[in-house]
């Protein structure tokens, strides 16, 4: 296999607060696929930087007292800390407000200068009169001006995906200081992207493998903005702003959002400079520059697949909220300026928890400082891997099943196998046996031997399906599939149960025989589990390094996996993961509640709406307020004996998927867990209740599990899942407490 040259950015985090749990999907996405790469033995870069200009950065200086620079050097201390406590490992981390920066921006500038696309005119912007400052989009929310939809961002509306201008917004509020905005003028400089309108549609396209967009992102780019001309891009900002001041433009700045792609670049030509490389061989100019509206896919391709070392890979890592700044802005500046555009743009969707939003209130929205308090990173970085997929998905952090999947998978399945196995090595005074001897013989010394090398040949040969599944960004298949080995292997310790032979030897039991025979299980187990942490490295990094400590033999390599350890010494085991306690997100969620405000109470009888209500004082009982009439619409049914109800068999599931049945206009499919390998699928008429599936996926429901199964037009249904309500958007689906588990009887 040819090594590739791989350049990786992700995002770059704004110097303005911490590092919290929603932050680390991308980072650590980003991690798992820059791993698998230095694994694989290609020559991959993992390039970051502190995004540290605009009006935030300004206005919260002023607050502190300090200068921007102190500022966003403290927040940087703070960023490196928390990726270091999660094992995000970062080639080089840079920052927007360095020298670097600033002269690659002066450069990309003056070549969209001599391409004649800068416009000058006068705009009327919002102005917060309290801050005394230009607000820029995402410190003005209000009313989307197009759906209509409450508390949107000034640029892009997160309900209908629509972009406008601040001064749209109906109802616009500074999120600086909460004061209503002014309109005031000033001088803006414009990028004319319609002149690159040809030139992004076909980079753009979404039609062959090649393609640097997932399907879907390029679908939205062609329905949302390249169906009709493109706006003009608003790329300065008038004083005072902390930020580049514009060269030709005295008294205008780079609008954060032109600079903070090209610390990409600036990152890249510090850590070129720390390790005597070329920035050209990492990010070259590209042959066909003159001409802003050529592309040729095809040509580069070709030029890639004849000679896979001729043109380095830039891979981007974005969230979906930045899209366009990554897809039309980014690669129209590269173009423009001559470079080589991004192989890949890697788009993911938010973090929910729960399925909801982050809430500070209810504890939810967890800072990475506080996560790590309480839990080991490795937890997160697999729980995370188990459901990225390579579309552009929200994910969803349930954490009773963070806790259970931790526990099944990692602790259950993984640890334990070398937990199981390794300590016997040690009690029985097999470690000397194991000093040089040829670990797994390659004859058939006994059954277990036998039975054990088809296993680690057969996971071998599962290497590059799961490698397939990582380089694709799938990480929840690749995870999936891990697991199978792992189920695999650990049937095999308990079919040759190692601790029997061990009670054996204790007994001195034909001693010689089944010292044999336990060295045979525990070497077979033991590369079984080698097996599984290298498949796992890029996504546990430090259980990685244990198993390599465990067995002398450090991981270094993907092709390691298909080599079984001969002649090795095995260590002294150590614990390597602890189970998950419940307990223990309890407190990390308890630590990171904010104090909700008390709201003026609605109105109801005997309060006021609005009365200054003491939190103190008698509330009036929300059972007050229960009215007669959904008993009315649906009366209660006649009674049934305990034999009749003892029939139905309701078992507590979880949502595995769940998705749109097409053609349906009531349906979505659902899988769902009874714990263990039994799944069940089942339409349920609660499409309109429930417009975003993807949210339920991870919940915990009521199945009736013995339900006869009916034949449908879209498929078999093998049970029903409860709910309450009186149907189309009314529908409330019943989940148990917490802790329940899937497969336990509702009684």
């Amino acid at each position: 296999m040819t090594a590739r040259q791989i350049l990786v950015t992700a995002a770059l985090p704004y110097a303005n607060g911490p590092i919290h749990l929603g932050h680390l999907v991308e980072y650590i996405q980003t991690d798992i696929w820059v791993r698998f790469q230095k694994l694989r033995g290609h020559r991959c870069i993992y390039i970051c930087a502190d995004d540290t200009h605009g009006t935030a950065i300004m206005i919260r200086a002023r607050q502190e007292g300090r200068s921007e620079e102190a500022l966003i050097a403290d927040m940087r201390e703070q960023h490196l800390r928390d990726f270091t406590g999660f094992h995000v490992e970062f080639d080089n981390y840079g920052s927007t407000n360095s020298p670097e920066n600033r002269r690659l921006c002066g450069e990309i500038w003056s070549a969209i200068r001599a391409a004649d696309m800068v416009r000058e005119r006068e705009v009327t912007q919002l102005y917060d009169p309290q801050a005394k400052t230009f607000l820029a989009d995402r410190f003005v929310k209000g009313t989307c001006p197009r759906c209509k939809s409450p508390d949107q961002y000034g640029d892009t509306c997160d309900n209908c995906g629509s972009t406008y201008s601040p001064s749209d917004l109906i109802n616009p509020v500074s999120t600086l200081s909460g004061a209503k905005p002014e309109l005031r003028s000033a001088k803006h400089l414009f990028i004319e992207l319609e002149k690159l309108h040809e030139f992004l549609a076909g980079w753009a396209k979404g039609d062959d493998p090649h393609a640097p967009l997932q399907s879907e992102v390029a679908n939205y780019l062609k329905g949302h903005f390249l169906n009709e001309p493109l706006r003009d891009w608003d790329v300065s900002r008038p004083a005072p702003y902390f930020g580049f001041e514009i060269p030709d433009s005295p008294g205008n700045y780079w609008y954060v959002w032109f600079d903070a792609p090209i610390g990409y670049m600036a990152s890249l030509t510090e850590w070129c400079q720390k390790n005597g490389e070329k920035f050209e061989t990492w990010w070259p100019r590209s042959a066909n520059s003159r001409d802003v509206n050529s592309f040729s896919r095809d040509a580069k391709s070709a030029e890639r697949s004849a000679n896979p070392a001729s043109a380095p890979e830039i891979h981007h890592f974005i969230g979906k909220d930045i899209t366009y700044f990554h897809t039309l802005f980014w690669p129209g500046m590269l173009k423009t300026a001559g470079f080589q555009l991004p192989t890949k743009v890697h788009i993911h969707g938010f973090l929910t928890v729960g399925g909801e939003k982050m809430s500070k209130s209810k504890g939810t929205f967890i800072q990475a400082s506080t996560y790590l308090k309480h839990l080991n990173p490795a937890y997160l970085r697999y729980y995370y891997a188990s459901k990225l997929s390579p579309r552009v998905d929200d994910l969803d952090l349930n954490p009773d099943e963070f806790v259970t999947k931790v526990n099944s998978d990692l602790v259950g399945k993984v640890v334990n196998l070398a937990s199981r196995t390794a300590r016997f090595v040690e009690e029985t005074g097999l470690s000397t046996n194991f000093h040089g001897s040829k670990i797994l013989r390659t004859e058939a010394s006994s059954d277990s031997v036998h039975t054990g090398l088809r296993y680690i040949r057969s996971a071998a040969e599962d290497g590059e399906l799961i490698a397939k599944a990582y380089e694709e960004c799938d990480y929840n298949k690749a995870m999936r599939h891990i697991m199978l080995l792992a189920d695999n292997a650990n049937s095999f310790v308990d079919k040759e149960a190692p601790w029997e032979i061990a009670k054996r030897i204790k007994n001195g039991q034909e001693l010689e025989l089944n010292k044999r025979n336990l060295q045979d299980v525990c070497t077979v187990a033991l590369n079984l589990f080698r097996q599984l942490t290298i498949y796992l490295a890029p996504v546990l990094p430090e259980l990685a390094k244990q198993a390599g400590e465990l067995l002398n033999d450090p991981i270094t390599h993907w092709d390691q996996a298909g080599k079984p350890l001969v002649g090795t010494r095995v260590n002294k085991f150590k614990p390597l993961l602890t189970r998950v306690e419940p307990a223990q997100v309890h407190a990390m969620i308890e630590e990171s509640k904010e104090a909700a405000p008390v709201k003026a109470a609605s109105a109801s009888p005997g309060v006021a709406a609005g009365a200054n209500i003491s939190p103190l004082a008698p509330q009036p009982s929300p059972l007050s307020s229960d009215g007669p009439e959904a008993l009315a619409a649906e009366p209660l049914a006649p009674e049934c004996s305990i034999d009749d109800f003892t029939k139905v068999d309701l078992r507590v599931a979880r949502i595995l998927t769940a998705e749109e049945v097409p053609d349906a206009r009531k349906l979505l499919k659902l899988t769902l867990s009874l714990g263990g390998d039994v799944r069940k699928t089942v339409f349920a008429g609660i499409k309109k209740a429930y417009p975003q599936p993807e949210k339920l996926v991870g919940r915990l429901v009521i199945c009736v599990a013995n339900l006869q199964p009916r034949q449908m037009k879209f498929g078999l249904s093998e049970g029903m899942v409860t709910a309450a309500g009186g149907g189309g958007d009314e529908v409330f689906l019943l989940s148990p407490d917490s802790g329940a588990k899937p497969g336990q009887r509702v009684h």
